[in-house]
């Protein structure tokens, strides 16, 4: 057990100085970095188990917004993961050393430093995704600190196994260390916390929100009171991504590369795709497809960027050319048919959202907006697409979810108002009842609630920001004491009617209808 403790408290301390020099100097933090690595070589089946669990827990303990609190929960693995392996790593340096008799105590140590530091070593060096230093520079940090805290397991068994100590003397010693541990970690993490209030992203330019009113701002239907705010802060707007912590790149030596099936290979900066295209302006609701039913993964905001249609010519793409393939800097792609962007214009590479550059967390300095389709075929933090003559399936589809990833219509209760109960001309007294319907590009053509399983009534509809938007819908129920059942359903622009049937998010996006239960 002296190994489990000592590897977990000296471990704590290493896991501190690694943050405090990522905070303060860009060097890596690995274990965010062998997490990330963690994740995209596990199967797409035990990613979805796992990502449904978190999702789960965090509704059903009612924990906060998911996306923020599941990356929560991630960061919070990652540590735990190399708490583990570094349990597992005392335990073992401790059996050995006990069955040589404490001789090389240092030696085998700074080898056991080494047999871990080396792995994590290739691995963040592979991810590269929380380091702003040099490779070399990241690499010697890493192993060298792992060679400092295997000698440091070597030092404390030393001391542990000094012949004469008694009981209370070893005692003593683990409390001392566990102090000093306590010390460190807790240094490390609030100047790192400090270092990153110092650093914390401004975003440039006011925010068109700040200074317009909505397109809907005259419309007839009020929101019922307690209604999600039909226009999301972006600090609100949910983030799900495969990584602990977003890419940081920089606008200056960021360069959009063009590849594959052109004519020539070309690069595109920021400032050309700002200046030399008709910006596009567009209101639009985009939801995860991990979203439950009458989740937060989803939000609304406005788009600006180019349509793609209007940057095709300038690609210079061969004629055999039928997909384009994008990639993301950590990692992340997609394959997007021409035929879905020489048929819809809003197809768009975006680089602000509510006026304001891109922030990071939400894929800067370039994301793509493709209508109808769920976050998961929409990458973010996009460095390069290459032309190519054949569809194959993107980073999700890979890992079991769906090829098509069509956003399903679905509707959700925000709100019961029953602080807020109106009496009208007929001495009805009305209870304001409300929420959001979405159908991606298709728009909402109807929503209908229903009361205790009773008749369903048709809900009054706001008119949206767009038609890529979702509706704010208003019912007005006719107050009745007892306890009560509230459900919605909502129909797509075509008339097609919500999938009643219950299904997970995985693979496809989840169905069903939402309900809430009220005692009045």
């Amino acid at each position: 057990m002296s190994g489990v403790a000592v590897g977990v408290m000296l471990t704590a301390s290493l896991i501190a100085v690694f943050y405090l020099a990522w905070r303060l100097a860009g060097l890596p933090f690995p274990a965010f970095d062998v997490f990330d690595w963690m994740t995209r070589k596990l199967p797409g089946s035990a990613l979805t188990s796992s990502l449904d669990a978190i999702v789960y827990i965090i509704r059903t303990l009612h924990l906060g917004p998911t996306a923020e609190t599941a990356k929560i929960f991630e960061k919070a693995m990652a540590i735990a993961v190399l708490l583990v392996t570094a349990a597992i790593a005392g335990a073992v340096l401790f059996a050995l050393l006990r069955a040589l008799r404490g001789n090389y105590a240092y030696l085998f140590g700074i080898a056991i430093g080494a047999a871990v530091g080396a792995p994590v070593t290739l691995i963040s060096r592979s991810v590269s995704q929380t380091a702003t230093t040099g490779p070399i520079i990241s690499a010697v940090w890493i192993l060298a600190a792992f060679l400092v805290w295997g000698g440091a397991l070597g030092w404390c068994y030393r001391r542990l196994s000094v012949a004469g100590v008694v009981r209370i003397g070893r005692r003593r010693f683990l409390i001392r260390l566990g102090g000093a541990t306590a010390v460190i970690a807790m240094a490390g993490a609030v100047v790192g916390a400090l270092a990153v209030r110092r650093r914390r992203e401004v975003v440039v330019g006011e925010r068109w929100s700040a200074n317009h009113t909505l397109p809907n701002a005259a419309a007839e239907v009020k929101p019922a009171p307690g209604a999600r705010p039909e226009f999301t802060p972006l600090e609100q707007h949910y983030q799900i991504d495969i990584n602990t912590i977003p890419p940081t790149i920089s606008k200056d030596n960021w360069r959009l590369k063009i590849g594959g099936l052109v004519e020539s290979p070309l690069a595109f900066m920021l400032d050309d795709l700002r200046g030399k295209y008709e910006p596009l302006h567009q209101f639009i609701t985009l939801a995860c497809i991990s979203n439950p039913i009458a989740g937060d993964l989803i939000g609304t905001t406005r788009w600006t960027g180019v349509s793609m249609q209007r940057l095709l010519p300038d690609l210079r793409l061969k004629p055999e050319a039928t997909h384009l393939k994008i990639r993301s800097a950590d990692g992340f792609f997609e394959v997007v048919p021409l035929e879905t962007i020489k048929a819809d214009e809003r197809v768009m590479l975006t680089y602000a959202w509510d006026g304001a550059p891109l922030l990071t967390e939400h894929g800067f300095p370039l994301r793509i907006y493709i209508p109808n389709l769920y976050g998961m075929k929409q990458p973010k933090w996009i460095e390069s697409i290459e032309a190519t003559d054949h569809w194959e399936p993107g980073y999700w589809v890979e890992r079991g979810w769906d090829a098509q990833a069509r956003m399903k219509a679905t509707s959700a209760i925000d709100t019961i108002a029953i602080n807020m109960m109106i009496v009208q001309a007929d001495a009805r007294t009305l209870v304001p009842i409300g929420g959001i319907a979405h159908a991606g590009a298709r728009g909402v053509s109807k929503v209908e609630v229903q009361v205790d399983g009773g008749e369903w009534r048709e809900a009054q509809l706001r008119a949206p920001l767009s038609g890529l938007t979702w509706v704010i819908w208003r019912y007005d129920w006719p107050f009745r004491e007892g306890r009560h059942t509230f459900t919605v359903r909502c129909y797509d622009g075509e008339g097609a009617p919500q999938i009643m049937e219950e299904t997970p998010p995985a693979p496809a996006g989840a169905s069903g209808l939402h309900s809430k239960s009220m005692m009045f």
